[in-house]
């Protein structure tokens, strides 16, 4: 029996998907519930597991775009599993011989070289002879090609000016057309503070190892971050909703979109109902996500939904910068490299620990009271967490 294996959808909304590469060969045995190919769609990347064991028939290349339920491959399920298949044996190299050294050819009129008058054109240009192609006989540069050379403008001629082109993945070009979308369709608008880490610092410094050992996770930035961000749209209910045609919806729990870099570029998973979760809960969460998207095995329901984005520019290096709305929500909160800076406090010059911030909102539903509001609440929650984000007790907080 011959089955037809089709393309399964991989969720709501999709209706195709790019075959990114096929992890088994026309003709190969498979086994049932084998990965035989890794799909793209313009959400995810996704593993295609074998309905039943057999030998595959593919009907699709890599890159090709498919429908959701088009047949993709072939399984011939009364083929017989062959007895002891050793895998392909590599080839051996065969010893190379040792090239044959030749004689540096003459330079010649058959071969290219200029004539004496080019030649001295050339040499008073600077130009290679190498680089310039000939229209006379046999390839011969000609008075006329000297004339017409143009030098560099001071780059070394010769060097490598090679080019590649590939194939953008329907995951990447989802993305470029969402945030061409979310420029377009949105008034987005971005304010910036900055926030004195030292709290957090001192805190971290005090308690990561006790956590770290509890838990078994770390206690990282991205908790405060999380927790200061659940406050303040709590605050400002406006920052967590979204327009839907001409109503606004507005949400009374927090699911936190963290922006991750996977194998297959930005993923942005979600943190559900993250108002729930303790300081504790929040890092593992954290953690479970950008493992799944590193290792690729991030789900499109994880990534479905999210009423705030969380984006942490930091971790690579950056200072400052405009992120862009994560349609359809109306606000994302971009972190930052912390760098010690000069500050002044109690009336006198300090050095601490200072952290940008730039939330960028969506203009129309988000006023410049509620947007400014919101980033003032989270700088200060961050600059006193153990009053407005532990209640006053860090070891209760922490659950240590």
């Amino acid at each position: 029996m011959v089955l037809e294996m089709k393309v399964p959808s991989p969720g709501e909304s999709i209706t195709e998907v790019e075959i990114a590469e096929w992890l088994v060969e026309d003709g190969d045995y498979v086994e049932k519930d084998q990965a035989i190919a890794e799909v793209d769609s313009d959400k995810a990347t996704l593993e295609l597991p074998a309905e039943e064991s057999g030998i595959i028939t593919l009907k699709a290349e890599v890159g090709d775009a498919v429908a959701v339920g088009e047949v993709v491959c072939l399984i011939d399920t009364s083929a017989p599993k062959p007895d002891g298949a050793a895998p392909k044996a590599e080839k051996k190299e065969e010893p190379k011989a040792e090239p044959k050294k030749e004689e540096p050819k003459k330079e010649t009129y058959a071969s290219g070289a200029p004539s004496p008058a080019a030649k001295k054109i050339l040499d008073e240009k600077g130009i290679e002879p190498s680089s310039v192609s000939g229209t006379g006989r046999d390839g011969r540069i000609t008075k006329e090609d000297a004339v017409q050379a143009v030098p560099s403008m001071g780059t070394p001629t010769g060097g490598n000016r090679g080019e590649t082109r590939s194939k953008l993945s329907m995951l990447r070009r989802k993305v470029a057309e969402r945030l061409v979308a979310a420029k377009n369709e949105t008034a987005m608008l971005t304010t910036f503070n900055e926030v004195d880490m030292s709290p957090i610092f001192e805190l971290r410094s005090k308690y990561k190892d006790q956590f770290k050992d509890k838990h078994g996770v770390g206690l990282g930035f991205m908790s405060f971050f999380t927790k200061a961000v659940i406050r303040a749209l709590q605050m400002y209910p406006a920052v967590n909703s979204m327009i839907d045609g001409k109503e606004m919806i507005t949400y009374d729990f927090c699911d936190i979109s963290i922006a991750v870099s996977g194998p297959k570029g930005l993923m942005v998973p979600v943190i559900r109902n993250a108002e729930n979760l303790t300081f504790r809960g929040v890092e593992a969460e954290v953690k479970r996500l950008a493992l799944r998207a590193r290792d690729g095995q991030i789900t499109v329901d994880e990534m479905t939904g999210g009423t705030f984005t969380i984006s942490n520019g930091g971790v690579f290096g950056s200072m400052l910068s405009t992120p862009i709305i994560n349609p359809p929500q109306s606000g994302i909160l971009g972190m930052h490299n912390i760098v010690e800076r000069p500050i002044v406090r109690d009336g006198a010059i300090a050095i601490a620990p200072i952290m940008y911030v730039a939330l960028s909102y969506d203009h129309r539903i988000i006023d410049g009271r509620e947007s400014v509001g919101f980033l003032v609440a989270v700088k200060e929650a961050l600059e006193s967490p153990e009053e407005l984000l532990m209640d006053g007790n860090v070891k209760r907080a922490l659950e240590l």
